[in-house]
């Protein structure tokens, strides 16, 4: 076979020579590859029909290329030995190859050294960059250019973790640096590395292979050489990592090379997405196809073999335009020890065509050739799906347009609700078309969550553990594990579990939920489900759902009723002003109507104890009933109406807030805030496995102060021994006043904290499906459902409990007072004014000044009141007509 190659290639530059003529500067030029394999009989076909085409379209060119073809033996040490053989006895110009990137790391090194252009049309590792050196160029793409393509499929279905699949050599682990950095710039974690030997046995992988089906991550980005990644997929399939959940997206190292896997492994990556490098189709690309199919019809060409023909014509076209100067190289003789360095020299022509090199810019059959920085810059990567033994075009990658379906497609508006079917074109995913990946899955094989619960001493509402003492079944119940259950129902998939009970081997409560939480952190539990708080120096450890229900720290403390009740409480409606005011009025009152009656009605008149005696009856028994003394002047009617009313307003304000003091309690709060209960130095409770102590610690309160309590018994029990208050977070705050309302109460809300959260491992995938899932449950009836049945009151004459805080729990109830009767008072005032006014008016008018005590005490004949006959009521009914005896004894009376 390679007697073959040998024949074939010296008669190929036998008869580039004899086309050229004999006035042809010949110019050796080094291919340094695995002679005999797939792709080095690909490449140097490639090669050699690039020199003949760029020759044939260009006889006047005074140089030729001499190909001096040396086998590297898949072995570095080999093609590093190749290499120094070529510059001694070759003398070289340039070198094109090796195949594979470690080989080239030695042959830029050599180049570098002895000033001699290495030119790669197949060394794709990023580690090469870092040799720096101006003598290398990469005629073909890099690794790490297509990750942002990778990226992007991954940002546009939402997968959040990833799982790369490579090989444990250079090539394979080239692309890692720059791939992580591409998926952390948009949050994707990459929670395990699966490495495979080149040389690893069957067995080898699918013990690898079934690490990663244990692992809940179901998202492979596979990185190796074709040969390899057709052993992995068939192992895959035979092992179940190609059924509907999973997916693998294959780099062009695998993609470009896919025809030659064999069909058995193509169908072992049914449904697989991925990166082909994309090559713009073109007449010259097109008429070079036909050739090959003709000439070479058992061999298929690839994207290495055009960048090789690129690479040569690039190379071809350096040396041209450096000339044939200076072409004899400086090199010593080292003897037969090939690798005594510093005895080869170094090339003066080396320098001249690294600077022509980096000027050459042409249209290959490849694409645009201009090496930027020593390298081919790729834009544009084709996205495919492995369907059918066959890679399918499903869109494609451009930095301008991130993922379109064509290329001439405007990109999809990003603003509104695009999804990946704006994006790319339909996919077909392994073993079921239509089902779209989530990425991350509960792992198979029976595996289930192990979910620690906390083992509370109280408050049995929210999380209670008990266990079975026949099965050791853990049996959780309470309102967060109704919540999580009934969360776990509306997630998209399955996800199996089993609580754990956080306790002592004696059954009683173990620590604290700071211990708790750092029990997921430290991998003993998968998740924590119970009434766990949110906050920030426990999130540095652990991630937390969305808060399930509202939390927060409240202050509570006992309630007392401020009336003391005594035997004079009758009297406190009322202030002291109003009392006094109201007695002068019922005075005032009773005078103006007996001023005004007096001479016009009999029972307005009579001894002085009498009238007096019948001043105050009249005016106080308006309180309560009519009088029995009728009233018949004008003046004196408008003037009992008006204090009929007012009266009637005081005695229904006085009988409310008599009513309202004896029968209502009003109960305050003895403390009103934290700063007055710091003030005050007395002992406050908190609840024992809270973080509730470090914050009340950083307020101020030293630990004598601080006493611990677990149940709402011992609380109540503690509040009544004399503590002046109690810390408790607001889902407790809500049963304790649920059970104890008429003796507590919430003034304050001292700490805000963000809810009761589940607890998963940092970036575990579950926290944004639960989270979402949380959203779901709170906005549905089943929240309300599950609220009412474990915040029910245990004392039913209780309210629904409130815990929300008092703005102003120190107000005092107000007596009433003047101020709120002024205006009446006013009225009653103005009319007595008025009617004595005018009473006064006409008396002084009829009377002489002389005898006016005189005259008021007689009746007054001139009224018409003392001409008409009085009602049977009155005294005067009864009195004998014409009987003077018996008018004097009335008026003596």
């Amino acid at each position: 076979m390679r007697s073959n190659m040998v024949f074939f290639f010296v008669l190929l530059l036998f008869l580039v020579e004899l086309s050229g003529g004999q006035n042809k500067t010949e110019v050796n030029v080094g291919v340094v590859t695995d002679v005999g394999t797939l792709y080095s009989n690909i490449s140097m076909r490639c090669i050699n029909l690039s020199l003949a085409d760029f020759y044939a379209s260009r006889p006047d060119f005074k140089t030729r290329l001499v190909v001096n073809v040396r086998d590297s033996r898949r072995d570095v040490v080999s093609a590093a030995a190749a290499t120094f053989e070529l510059i001694k006895k070759k003398q070289v110009k340039a070198i094109l190859g090796p195949w594979s990137s470690m080989q080239a790391h030695f042959l830029i090194e050599i180049g570098q050294k002895f000033r001699v252009p290495v030119v790669s049309y197949s060394a794709t590792s990023p580690f090469l960059n870092s040799l720096r050196s101006p003598y290398y160029f990469r005629a073909t793409y890099e690794d790490a250019s297509q990750v942002n393509a990778v990226r992007a499929i991954i940002k546009l279905f939402g997968w959040r973790e990833v799982v790369p699949v490579y090989m444990d050599n250079n090539f394979g682990e080239g692309i890692m640096p720059r791939l992580a950095d591409a998926l952390q710039k948009i949050n994707v974690r990459i929670p395990y590395r699966s490495v495979i030997d080149s040389d690893a046995t069957d067995d080898e992988i699918s013990l690898e292979l079934h690490k990663m089906m244990n692992m809940p991550t179901r998202v492979f980005i596979v990185h190796m050489y074709p040969s390899l990644a057709a052993r992995v997929f068939i192992k895959a399939k035979d092992i179940g990592l190609m059924t509907p959940g999973y997916v693998w997206i294959l780099t062009n190292g695998v993609i470009d090379n896919l025809r030659s896997i064999n069909e058995t492994s193509i169908e072992a990556m049914e449904g697989v997405l991925g990166v082909k490098t994309y090559i713009r189709n073109s007449k010259d690309l097109n008429n070079f196809k036909s050739r090959w199919r003709k000439r070479f019809p058992h061999m298929e060409l690839n994207v290495y073999g055009l960048w090789a023909y690129d690479a040569t014509t690039a190379l071809a076209l350096a040396i041209e335009e450096v000339g044939t100067n200076n072409l004899t190289s400086s090199y010593t003789d080292p003897g037969e020890n090939l690798f005594e360095f510093e005895a080869l020299g170094s090339s003066q022509y080396g320098l001249k065509l690294l600077h022509t090199l980096s000027r050459v810019h042409f249209e290959g059959l490849a694409g645009e050739l201009l090496f930027v920085n020593g390298q081919l810059q790729s834009s544009v990567f084709e996205i495919v799906n492995v369907v059918n033994a066959g890679a399918r075009s499903i869109g494609f990658w451009t930095e301008e347009k991130n993922l379109v379906k064509k290329l001439d497609h405007k990109p999809p508006n990003m603003g509104a609700l695009s999804t990946w079917k704006d994006h790319l074109k339909n996919i077909i995913w392994p073993r079921d078309p239509s089902y779209v990946p989530k990425g991350w899955e509960i792992p198979l094989k029976g595996k289930r969550l192990h979910i620690g619960v906390p083992k509370r001493a109280g408050f049995t509402n929210l999380v209670e553990v008990t266990r079975d003492s026949s099965t050791n079944i853990i049996k959780a119940t309470g309102f967060c594990i109704d919540f999580f259950e009934a969360v776990i129902k509306e997630m998209d998939y399955v996800v199996s579990y089993e609580f754990s009970s956080f306790e002592k081997l004696n059954g009683e409560p173990a620590g604290n939920y700071d211990e708790l939480v750092q029990q997921v952190y430290l991998m003993n539990y998968d998740a924590v489900v119970g009434d766990t708080t949110i906050l920030a120096n426990r999130s540095k450890y652990v991630d937390f759902t969305l808060p399930f229900i509202k939390s927060g720290v409240g202050l509570i403390v006992p309630i007392k009723d401020q009336v003391k009740r005594t035997s004079m409480s009758f009297l406190m409606p009322l202030t002291w002003n109003l009392w006094i005011t109201s007695f002068f009025f019922f005075f005032l009152i009773g005078f103006t109507v007996w001023v005004i009656e007096h001479r016009v009605n009999p029972d307005f008149r009579g001894p002085a104890n009498y009238q007096a005696s019948t001043i105050f009856w009249f005016a106080f028994s308006t309180m309560v009933f009519a009088p029995k003394e009728r009233v018949f002047s004008f003046g004196a009617r408008v003037l009992v109406i008006t204090w009929y009313f007012i009266v009637l307003v005081l005695t229904q304000s006085y009988t409310a807030s008599l009513a309202s003091l004896l029968t209502s309690q009003q109960l305050h709060p003895t403390i009103t805030n934290i700063d007055s209960l710091l003030q005050t130095g007395e002992k406050v409770g908190y609840q024992r496995t809270s973080f509730i102590l470090e914050k009340l610690k950083e307020k101020g309160f030293s630990n004598s102060r601080l006493v611990p309590f677990d149940t709402a018994e011992e609380c109540h029990e503690l509040l009544q021994n004399g503590n002046a208050a109690a810390f408790l977070e607001l889902p407790y705050s809500r049963l304790f006043l649920g059970q104890y309302c008429n003796k507590y109460k919430m003034v304050e809300e001292p700490f805000k904290v963000d809810g009761f959260g589940f607890v998963f491992p940092i970036r575990s995938p579950l926290v944004a499906d639960v989270s979402r899932a949380i959203l779901k449950v709170a906005e549905s009836p089943k929240a309300m459902e599950l609220e009412g049945a474990w915040f029910k009151k245990k004392d039913r004459s209780c309210p629904d409990p409130d815990i929300s805080p008092d703005p102003n729990p120190s107000f005092t109830s107000r007596q009433l007072g003047v101020d709120s009767f002024w205006l009446l008072f006013l009225i009653a005032f103005v009319m007595c004014l008025i009617t004595l006014g005018r009473f006064t008016v006409c008396f002084l008018w009829k009377t002489n000044v002389n005898d006016m005590w005189q005259e008021f005490q007689q009746p007054d004949k001139d009224s018409y009141i003392n001409k008409v006959e009085k009602c049977p009521c009155s005294s005067s009914r009864h009195m004998p007509e014409n009987n003077s005896q018996a008018a004097n004894q009335m008026n003596n009376y």
